[in-house]
């Protein structure tokens, strides 16, 4: 039995949701999510509670007792996102390598011959500062996948501690060759 799946998810009052057919639709002070939910899972409105109920027939499979804890908290996480929102920053490390930003675009000039530019997905914000990259939305998915994206263009290496990577992230330093006697 799932635990995450049985708890009902409050919904607070500057939250609007709406279940059309297996579509999902959450709408708050931060923007709209919508999702749509695995066929095995049920999801309710409990007027009582004012929260979202999920649950699934009795007996069912391994599968759908899986998808039953994973809707729920992606329920929550979408709730979490329109109301609070969700945020990532990355730090870059390195002599004379920048972040900044042009127009639509993040410029990352990390080492190589030449810069690179990711196109920032709409539903996000990025700010830059110095060497700080803040990311912000309200799509849990999106803000990870884009700082993932950018982490990925020049990773922390062990050495010399260059690279880009989130701030809550240590690197486990190496000691490199000794040379002499």
């Amino acid at each position: 039995m799932s635990r995450i799946g049985k708890k009902p998810v409050p919904v607070p009052a500057s939250v609007k949701f709406a279940i059309t057919g297996r579509t999902v639709s959450i709408t708050g002070p931060k923007g709209t999510l919508t999702f749509e939910h695995h066929p095995l899972v049920k999801v309710t409105w409990a007027e009582s509670e004012k929260a979202v109920v999920c649950s699934i027939d009795e007996g069912a499979d391994r599968a759908a007792r899986a998808q039953w804890g994973t809707t729920r908290a992606i329920i929550r996480n979408m709730i979490e996102g329109v109301t609070n929102g969700f945020a990532k920053t990355l730090e870059v490390n390195g002599v004379g390598w920048a972040p900044s930003m042009q127009g639509t675009k993040l410029k990352l000039v990390v080492g190589l011959a030449n810069p690179i530019f990711l196109e920032i997905p709409a539903g996000l914000t990025v700010t830059v500062d110095k060497q700080l990259i803040r990311i912000n939305g309200s799509d849990r998915q999106m803000v990870g996948e884009f700082a993932a994206r950018v982490r990925s263009k020049r990773k922390p290496e062990p050495y010399n501690g260059k690279g880009i990577k989130y701030t809550t992230e240590t690197i486990r330093r190496k000691q490199g060759k000794q040379f002499g006697a």
